[in-house]
């Protein structure tokens, strides 16, 4: 997504217990934008003067969180707890300096799962299986994922991962992108 709005960037991988975080967190909100938080501050540590970007998602279904699938079986077994449901997708992003949070905006989605057979769940992991394995829903928007919903209820950017209309707004009042 940063790539295609003409934003430069480096990966750098956080190091953070993410576990840790999530089981003190009350609510998929506070998770996300801790997690994203999280990240970006273990990140901008060790890149002095440097601005760095942190974010996550989380899947919630029926008040429960749910994290990627370890494997296929796990996979198909989100999809038949998340069939007929609404999942409520949150993304977050923060912005670090220094070893300091500068700013964050989380954001939420609704998705209405539809009804789901097992012909289908096997056909779709037979399909979209491994690369839906890293993927919090299951699901991969831009692919065959969106086939999962009835309706879609959100910003198309919070479902792909990240909030990032607010994020472009937070860069470009730092003199980070042009106005």
């Amino acid at each position: 997504m940063l790539e295609q709005a003409g934003v430069g960037f480096e990966v750098e991988p956080a190091a953070i217990d993410e576990e840790s975080i999530k089981r003190v967190c009350n609510s998929a909100e506070q998770a996300a934008l801790r997690l994203a938080e999280a990240k970006a501050l273990a990140v901008s540590s060790g890149r002095a003067g440097d601005w760095v970007i942190g974010s996550d998602s989380i899947v919630a279904v029926a008040g429960r969180m749910f994290d990627k699938p370890r494997d296929r079986s796990e996979a198909a077994a989100h999809l038949r707890l998340f069939s007929g449901k609404p999942m409520q997708l949150t993304s977050a992003v923060a912005l670090a300096r220094g070893a300091s949070v500068d700013w964050s905006h989380c954001d939420s989605a609704t998705l209405q799962v539809r009804e789901l057979s097992e012909t289908f769940i096997d056909s779709y992991l037979d399909e979209e299986w491994p690369a839906v394995g890293g993927c919090v829903g299951v699901f991969r928007m831009e692919g065959r994922g969106v086939q999962l919903f009835d309706s879609v209820e959100g910003s198309h950017f919070t479902i792909l991962g990240m909030p990032l209309v607010p994020l472009l707004g937070a860069l470009r009042q730092r003199g980070l992108l042009a106005s």
